[in-house]
């Protein structure tokens, strides 16, 4: 991995994620893209309100915005990736180069539009989880990074954690999403302490399983543990296994049960985006 994207507001659970996306890129030797994202046109507001007061389940990007107002601008969102940067030892560049840099932007559009741009020309995106109460906004960040970059998402808690790949947890169900998730994650998987493969029940279906898994890693230089879960409640047992690894970092497929956006997460998915209290690094192809 040498780049990895970010939104950016002046807010304390993006603070946190910054602090997590610099922590990673320096053991993965990776530039950061910093970028403050806001509507277009000559509307003052900034992210800094995006994760509040809205109730709407149809709401639009546009809609959202519509007659807001900000105290904090993309002044503040800027002078914090700054700080975090100067923080971490990162010069803050304005051209690529292969050694760790940071690089800042503002961008004016929908998190939809804006995300399928520069979404796929990064390595990692780095978002926050949606709030439980007012998360709409977010949530359109999050599901705009998920659906439109094709890159592996890595969604953060909004709060309490600060370092995430010391000890990951992959998700094993057999399927090309999962693998998929893994190949991407192999930067991190190859840097981890310890590596724990879970499975939930019998492995039946069509594909690799477990063992074949944690032999395909063994040439990546990854060693793995094994742990088994009950049939049933497959998101909460697979939240307790994770828990119980003392796993920082859940690896998992994303897996859809229709192209609706609104209703596109379902299962297990749903749960790890929506309840899941825990750093999850998602690919969705």
């Amino acid at each position: 991995m040498r780049l990895i994207f970010i939104p950016v507001a002046d807010r304390p659970e993006c603070a946190r994620a910054l602090q997590v996306a610099f922590n990673l890129g320096q053991k993965l030797g990776a530039s950061l893209c910093g970028c403050h994202i806001r509507p277009h046109g000559r509307s003052e507001v900034s992210l800094q309100t995006a994760f509040s007061s809205f109730d709407n389940d149809d709401i639009s990007w546009e809609n959202a915005w519509k007659g807001k107002k900000t105290q904090k601008s993309a002044v503040s969102a800027r002078a914090l990736f700054a700080r975090m940067a100067e923080s971490q030892h990162y010069e803050l560049i304005n051209n690529p180069r292969v050694a760790p840099g940071a690089v800042w932007q503002e961008k004016s559009g929908s998190p939809e539009k804006l995300l399928s741009i520069t979404g796929p020309v990064a390595d990692l995106i780095i978002v926050s989880r949606p709030p439980k109460k007012d998360g709409k906004i977010a949530t359109l960040f999050m599901q705009a990074a998920l659906l439109n970059t094709g890159r592996p998402v890595l969604m953060l808690p909004q709060s309490g954690v600060l370092e995430v790949g010391k000890r990951i947890s992959i998700a094993w169900n057999q399927s090309t999403e999962a693998a998929q998730a893994v190949a991407a994650a192999m930067p991190l998987l190859q840097l981890a302490e310890q590596v724990t493969i879970i499975t939930s029940g019998s492995e039946n279906e069509l594909g690799p399983k477990a063992s074949q898994l944690a032999t395909y890693l063994r040439f990546w230089g990854v060693k793995t543990e094994r742990v088994r879960t009950r049939d049933g409640d497959d998101a909460k047992a697979l939240i307790k296994a994770h828990k119980a690894a003392k796993s920082d970092l859940l690896v998992m497929g994303a897996y859809s049960r229709s192209r609706l956006r609104q209703r596109i997460f379902g299962g297990v998915t749903e749960f790890m985006l929506s309840r899941a209290d825990i750093p999850v690094l998602m690919l969705h192809t």
